[in-house]
């Protein structure tokens, strides 16, 4: 027996819920990590200065994530258990984004950790792919949500980017920086399809 509409369009609305409240966390545990600077001085506000660029970073990181995802579940019908655990390894990539950007705070000058928050950026947005691929499988590749995501170029381009950046952050971190930058101005903007195609709540 088929679900009434009403029930399958909560499907979305709980998944999206849990996820909401995942990614609430995590910006709660990266704002923790912040530390007011030693002294009232321009000199320690100075060395605090690359942990809060880092913070609004990996703010934004996060950020751009929770709206594409909502915008993409406000368009999707269907639920399936493939989209759950695509769902949930798309949480665990961005769940290491405290960690990363600690990581980085301490050590911005130097070569692994610019390169393994590039590997940590390609992990999500591989993920986010996975999880588009099984929202179209389940919903059909003449749904709604098909339709408005395409052919994903903006997700293909961002891993690209992503690898240049892991690549780079050999030779210097700043470039692989400046690269995860520019995929998040990229991606500030939401998915303008999904905004456009986006199913309202009843």
């Amino acid at each position: 027996m088929t679900p009434p509409p009403s029930q399958r369009r909560s499907e979305p609305e709980r998944l999206e819920a849990f996820s909401d409240g995942v990614l609430a966390v995590i910006i709660t545990i990266m704002a923790l990590d912040l530390r007011v600077p030693g002294r009232p001085t321009v000199r320690d506000l100075g060395q605090s200065l690359p942990s809060l660029l880092v913070f609004a970073l990996s703010f934004t990181f996060i950020g751009i994530y929770w709206n594409n995802h909502h915008h993409l579940l406000r368009s999707t019908e269907r639920i399936s258990g493939r989209v759950m655990w695509s769902n949930l390894h798309l949480l665990f990539w961005l769940s290491l984004m405290p960690l990363l950007t600690k990581y980085v705070a301490e050590y911005y000058g130097s070569h692994l950790p610019a390169c393994t928050y590039g590997v940590v950026a390609i992990g999500a947005a591989t993920a986010y792919w996975i999880l588009v691929r099984s929202i179209v499988a389940a919903n059909g590749p003449d749904s709604e949500v098909a339709r408005a995501i395409g052919t994903d170029f903006k997700g293909k381009v961002s891993i690209v980017i992503y690898a240049l950046g892991v690549g780079l952050a050999w030779i210097t971190p700043w470039i692989a920086y400046a690269l995860y930058v520019a995929v998040s101005v990229i991606w500030f903007v939401p998915d303008r399809r999904l905004e456009r195609d986006v199913l309202e709540p009843e």
